[in-house]
C-alpha cells in the first residue's frame, strides 16, 4: 500500500469557522446564570463541620481473648501493608489513599474518589 493510500484512508479533521467555535465554547446566558445560581446556593453549605475518619483495619475476636489483652500485646488487623485506607465522611465511604506522614502526624494521600453517583444510588 502506497503512502499517499494511507493518507486517504485517514480520518477527517471537520474544519469549522470561528463563528461556530465560539458558539461551542461560550456558555449561553442561561447557562451563565443556571451556574451562578448553583454557585450562590452551594455557598450556604461550605462551612457545615463533618466528619472525616478512616481506620486502620478491622479484626474480629471473643470476649476471652479481649480480657487477655495486656500493654504490649499486639491486635492483627485484617488490612494488609500498603493496601489502601478508607476514607469516610460522615460515615460514608467517600475516598481511598495511601498512609503519609505530614509534620509528625498521620494523612492520607488521596488516590482514589468514589463516583459522587454511586454515593447518591448508596444512599
Amino acid at each position: 500500500m502506497a503512502i499517499d493510500d494511507e493518507l486517504d484512508n485517514r480520518p477527517r479533521v471537520k474544519e469549522i469557522s470561528e463563528e461556530e467555535g465560539r458558539a461551542i465554547t461560550e456558555k449561553t446566558d442561561e447557562e451563565k446564570s443556571a451556574l451562578l445560581q448553583i454557585t450562590k446556593e452551594l455557598y450556604q453549605y461550605l462551612d457545615i463541620p463533618l466528619t472525616v475518619s478512616t481506620e486502620l483495619g478491622r479484626s474480629k475476636t471473643t470476649i476471652r481473648e479481649i480480657l487477655k489483652l495486656n500493654v504490649g500485646m499486639v491486635v492483627e488487623l485484617d488490612k494488609l501493608v500498603g493496601e489502601p485506607m478508607e476514607i469516610f465522611i460522615n460515615g460514608m465511604l467517600t475516598a481511598r489513599g495511601e498512609v503519609v506522614v505530614v509534620n509528625e502526624r498521620f494523612g492520607i494521600r488521596v488516590t482514589d474518589v468514589i463516583d459522587p453517583m454511586d454515593l447518591i444510588r448508596q444512599g
